[in-house]
């Protein structure tokens, strides 16, 4: 047993450290704070117990003897206990009262440290704590107004040490600090950058001085710089080209990852909206796991699959890539190629046009014996054309496509959103049916021709269409429309 003492990081979910996500992926309780991310709790395994202790609208905090008493009376039940905090536990966030209470009770601890706000905030906002010439020092203090922080702090003395200052949870204080610390001795011009919601999408910087730090308009959470390094500007983190918007991803749950995560690196705010749920075939699967039989003994001369999700349901049922023997593979695009690939098979057919018109036009003639497992609703594009080339069709269906039920609260955080992205007929025909058209944001963009027709013919206007039809197409058209 063992209760872990976790720092989160500033808000960006990739600064989790390795350990720290380590010990979530197998904890049995989560104790944690009202974190900036809150799919960092999603880490933990689904049947694990989650407690929040951390301050939420409406309703205080829960008091820090009570905390230590949970953590004392959960780590002694013989579990992987978790306290997930913002930040570093060791700076700011009490984690050493923590560790106390725990040490006291003979409960075993570890400290997995986590990216402090005052390091990574300044990183993420382009400002070096440290610069050769400008500061070769800096000091962490916090401007809370506790007794215990911000009002004995001796800040004629901070002012004197020199170097950088960064100030933690000093916003509503600021007026006061500025003019303790320019009582020290620093110089009213002295540079601030005052960096709100650091490491995250919505991040923004403010450039101002010490002098008009107090008039200057603020909201927490904020990390404020002061010092030199604050004229120093090397900005990556909000000049990235999706820097700030908010895309609405409608992919299903199970695919949305690669995209969001595509999103994510060029600075977007994700909004999952899944408009699908895909599921068993109506028989099952029974007819699906009759083809692969037939496949095993060579009844068929080619298996066609036109998604990653017919890939993934059909080798599923298979022992390894050799039961495809001299049975040859058409994939309609790279991704579903590279589903394949994961199983070890090499597409022996892609088309130049991710389409299925492309597929058939590129396809040779028959005869022969195809297999097609596909969704249960698609189109009969590929049945006909093939058939029409010589081809005995055999379609199976892998899976079946279901509307989604998304949230009141995340209908409403797509209506607030920049963009929205289609990757299929069906995510444009069930988001419609489950959000609605108010709920369509004011940018448009399709994976391909086929999925952006769908989209017109349901009264949408499509702004931008995917030269290449792939998720790295789509990024590529996202970020034209909305330059």
């Amino acid at each position: 047993m063992t209760v872990y003492l976790v720092g989160a990081g500033p808000g960006d979910p990739d600064l989790l450290t390795v350990k720290g996500m380590q010990v979530l992926r197998r904890a049995d309780v989560v104790v944690y704070d009202r974190l900036s991310v809150a799919s960092l709790v999603d880490l933990a395994p689904a049947d694990a117990e989650r407690i929040s202790v951390g301050k939420t609208p409406g309703h205080a905090s829960v008091p820090q003897d009570e905390i230590n008493a949970l953590l004392v009376a959960h780590g002694r039940t013989g579990r992987e206990v978790v306290r997930l905090k913002g930040g570093d536990p060791f700076v700011f966030a009490r984690g050493g009262e923590e560790a106390q209470a725990l040490l006291e009770a003979g409960v075993p601890f570890e400290v997995v440290p986590g990216i402090t706000s005052a390091v990574g905030v300044p990183a993420y906002a382009g400002v070096p704590l440290t610069y050769r010439g400008l500061s070769t020092s800096f000091t962490v203090v916090t401007g809370h107004e506790d007794p215990w922080a911000a009002t004995e702090t001796d800040w004629d003395a901070v002012a004197r040490v020199g170097g950088t200052i960064v100030i933690l949870m000093g916003v509503a204080t600021r007026g006061a600090i500025a003019e303790r610390l320019m009582h020290g001795g620093l110089a009213a011009d002295t540079p601030v950058a005052a960096i709100r919601w650091g490491t995250r999408p919505e991040q923004r910087t403010v450039r101002t001085t010490l002098g008009r730090l107090g008039s200057v308009d603020l909201e927490a959470p904020v990390t404020m710089v002061v010092g030199a390094v604050a004229n120093v500007d090397v900005t990556w983190f909000e000049s990235r080209p999706l820097f700030g918007r908010r895309i609405v991803v409608t992919r299903a749950r199970e695919q949305a990852s690669d995209l969001v995560e595509r999103l994510r690196r060029l600075g977007a705010e994700t909004i999952e909206l899944p408009a699908i749920v895909i599921g068993d075939p109506d028989d099952g699967g029974a007819a699906m796991a009759a083809a692969a039989g037939r496949l095993r003994v060579g009844d068929y001369d080619w298996v066609v699959f036109t998604s990653a999700n017919a890939v993934e349901r059909f080798t599923a049922l298979l022992r390894d890539a050799r039961e495809f023997a001299s049975t040859k593979v058409a994939a309609i695009g790279p991704g579903t190629a590279e589903a394949l690939r994961r199983f070890g098979v090499a597409a022996d057919l892609v088309p130049e046009r991710f389409v299925a018109e492309s597929l058939v036009e590129a396809f040779p003639s028959g005869p022969g014996r195809v297999l097609l497992p596909r969704a249960a609703v698609a189109r009969d594009v590929l049945i006909e054309g093939l058939t029409a080339k010589g081809w005995d069709v055999t379609q199976v269906d892998a899976y079946r496509t279901y509307p989604a039920e998304p949230s009141p609260s995340a209908l409403a955080e797509a209506r607030k959103a920049d963009a929205i992205t289609f990757t299929s007929s069906s995510t444009v025909t069930n988001y419609l049916e489950v959000a609605g058209a108010d709920a369509v944001p004011p940018v448009v963009v399709a994976i391909g021709p086929i999925t952006a027709q769908t989209a017109r013919d349901a009264g949408l206007s499509v702004d931008a269409v995917a030269d290449e039809h792939t998720l790295d197409g789509l990024v590529c058209a996202l970020v034209a429309a909305v330059s």
